[in-house]
């Protein structure tokens, strides 16, 4: 066994895509893993291929936009099968030598880890396991991340990582460090317990733009398009109190005033985990932002909620409406019925929000979906008073509705998932069409 603890190195890959954006994307799990590695005694660096704040990118401002920003890019082929889809095709990131440089400047790894998140971005992840390659070569490369456990067997054969971590990372970490390092570390804490962890490695960022909290870990509802129970089966929450703290210890150690939540059911039980949370944040008397880019649930939103959310900052507030196709909307999930959504939409806007600040998502491109169901959908949330977002609809391995998406789509998506990509609506029987887009953008923004 080798006593000495390993050199670690954690890499968030590059995206390959027809458009991307930094709406609030960190990588949470990844440096979720950094802090514990550090807490643990070993040595950790950190590469993020998608960093905005690079030496070498063009200057931005962190704290424009709420934090939000464009990443820098470089056009690059198109993969096979999208010739025909008229839109240019990009690595999104740094570029490949500011990556060779950074990478000369690390200590030499024992050990590297990739994380992953959507499965159609795998092509950018098996690029950037290449370069880790050529620069640290007969390092064992270990990938995790939504992909990885989404598209295991994928990931095994085409990703180009000796191994493929599926499912938590922090639960089979140290079982992996042990067999692709020869070190045993020993657990100090209980991988279960979400009070245990220890505060996501941010410092490790160049810029603090903003920060991503997860109160909780899975969600109750099996909603046929949404795949949250099978990457987390268990629902499971924070103390209020070790929230506040943890908000509090951003604000005050480095300044952020943005915090973006990550949970997948954020207000589930409201008495029990946000209504505090929220109550705790509004006694701390820091300017803080709450910002909710992955939706909440409808249901339990009531005047008191809604206005509780205005007090603590709720900035951007995003709904997961999905349809208002009521009547038919049992087949996709049984998150909120018609009165439920009309109800919170009249509590909000009477709490105070503005539809500037509000939206509700909607599905896109569904197995089966006509186009005139999405625009009497946008035409019901606009009368409501919130803003419509159109949601394009990714297919999902392990959902209820990936058997009707892969009998829909023009593309063979259980062979790849590349053509799983929602730009290209891949389960739209007559393809990508820019008039479908023009007529849906230019309704939201009517009026």
């Amino acid at each position: 066994m080798n006593a000495k603890p390993p050199q670690i190195l954690l890499v968030n890959p590059w995206i390959h895509d027809f458009a991307a954006y930094d709406f609030w994307a960190k990588p949470l799990g990844l440096l979720i893993l950094a802090a514990l590695l550090r807490e643990h005694g070993m040595g950790i660096s950190y590469i993020d291929c998608l960093d905005r704040f690079h030496p070498e990118a063009p200057l931005q401002d962190p704290s424009a936009r709420h934090g939000r920003g464009p990443y820098h890019k470089r056009r690059i082929p198109k993969p096979p099968g999208f010739y025909d889809i008229p839109r240019h095709f990009s690595r999104y990131g740094i570029e490949p030598p500011w990556l060779d440089a950074d990478l000369e400047a690390v200590p030499p790894p024992d050990l590297i880890l990739v994380t992953s998140l959507m499965t159609y971005w795998y092509p950018g992840v098996r690029e950037t396991i290449g370069r880790l390659r050529r620069r640290f070569p007969g390092v064992p490369v270990l990938l995790g991340g939504v992909y990885a456990t989404l598209c295991r067997d994928h990931a095994a054969a085409h990703a180009g990582a000796d191994r493929v971590a599926a499912g938590d990372g922090a639960e089979s970490l140290f079982r992996w460090i042990e067999v692709l390092t020869g070190f045993r570390p020993q657990w100090r804490f209980d991988p279960g317990d979400l009070d245990a962890y220890p505060y996501p490695a941010f410092d490790l960022q160049r810029t603090i733009g903003y920060i991503p909290l997860l109160t909780s870990r899975g969600c109750p509802f099996a909603c046929a398009y949404c795949a949250s129970r099978y990457l987390e089966p268990r629902r499971r929450t924070r103390r209020p109190e070790r929230v506040v703290d943890e908000i509090r210890f951003w604000h005050d150690r480095h300044g952020v005033t943005e915090f973006v939540f990550y949970d997948d059911a954020l207000l589930i039980h409201p008495e029990r985990h946000i209504v505090p949370i929220l109550e705790g944040v509004i006694a701390t008397r820091r300017p803080v932002r709450f910002h909710t880019p992955n939706a909440v649930h409808i249901r339990e939103i009531d005047g008191s909620l809604a206005d509780l959310m205005l007090r603590a900052g709720f900035e951007t507030l995003r709904l997961g409406l999905e349809t208002t196709a009521f009547d038919r909307r049992s087949a996709l999930d049984r998150k909120v019925d018609e009165r439920q959504f009309r109800e919170a939409a009249v509590c909000l806007l009477r709490a105070g929000f503005d539809k500037d600040r509000l939206g509700a998502y909607l599905l896109a491109g569904l197995p089966g979906q006509p186009i005139s169901d999405v625009e009497r959908a946008v035409l019901t949330v606009k009368a409501s008073g919130i803003t419509p977002v159109i949601a394009h609809y990714t297919p999902i391995p392990h959902t209820d509705l990936w058997p009707a998406a892969v009998a829909a789509s023009r593309y063979d998506i259980e062979a790849d998932p590349v053509y799983t990509n929602n730009a290209v609506f891949p389960c739209m029987p007559e393809g990508f069409a820019w008039e479908i887009l023009t007529r849906l953008k230019n309704l939201v923004q009517e009026g």
